[in-house]
């Protein structure tokens, strides 16, 4: 840890944000996407290692999160006051099908608050600060939108909780990103993909807040002829409705 090169703020660039800013037409906004805190710790040191050290070591662990945080926040908040920029898309991965990877007290204490000073960092210059997780990271939620300030969720998986769910729940305090089910994307018939994504829609939409989408990032995996079935029918269905 004392060996390990930490970049200084001088060493940090948004040349992607500069750039891509300098190709768009005008009135179009980069969504900057940026790996979060809990993916580089567990890049870093492997999740195994992560795990054992959480009891053993607590310390490097909590030493090593506090010195990606003052990266993050540094970076986040250079590239949100960009006038390019329009949202801060934030990855962090934090849970599996049951439960989130490390217990909910860990990451209450440890991730949590320093995931504030992230969205705070971008909220400074008033651009909007987007969550995408994966895994069942329901026990963390209620920190997620009352102690982080997210604005809004992304990725859903039908067997952890449907998007209607999600949507059902956090709604009214979050906007919700997503959800027709990637297993459905990728194995399902066109017909079944237009079914979901109405079932979805009739239950999300007409209360705001709500952004259709693939459950994850698309994959290469996906059939492209179900990936246009999902667009096209919500096309028809913001046709029916008046959109």
């Amino acid at each position: 840890y004392q060996a390990y090169h930490w970049p200084t703020q001088e060493e940090i660039s948004i040349f992607p944000v500069e750039y891509a800013a300098a190709q768009m037409p005008e009135g179009m906004k980069v969504m900057l996407m940026y790996s979060g805190i809990f993916e580089d710790l567990k890049e870093m040191m492997g999740f195994e290692t992560l795990a054992y050290a959480t009891a053993d070591d607590p310390e490097l662990v909590d030493d090593i999160l506090e010195q990606l945080t003052r990266i993050a926040e540094y970076t986040v908040g250079l590239a949100a006051a960009h006038p390019a920029t329009g949202a801060v898309f934030y990855g962090e991965d934090m849970g599996f099908n049951t439960g989130t990877l490390l217990s909910p007290a860990f990451m209450k204490r440890h991730v949590i608050p320093r995931h504030k000073r992230i969205a705070d960092a971008c909220h400074r210059h008033g651009k909007p600060f987007l969550l995408h997780s994966c895994g069942n990271v329901i026990a963390l939620m209620d920190d997620l939108v009352d102690v982080v300030g997210i604005d809004a969720k992304h990725s859903f998986e039908d067997k952890i909780l449907p998007v209607e769910e999600w949507y059902a729940r956090w709604g009214d305090r979050i906007s919700i990103i997503g959800g027709v089910d990637m297993d459905i994307l990728g194995r399902g018939s066109e017909e079944q993909v237009r079914t979901r994504t109405r079932q979805i829609l009739e239950a999300c939409a007409p209360g705001g807040g709500y952004c259709i989408g693939s459950g994850n990032s698309v994959a290469n995996y996906i059939k492209l002829e179900n990936y246009y079935a999902m667009l096209d029918e919500t096309r028809s269905w913001n046709q029916e409705h008046g959109y």
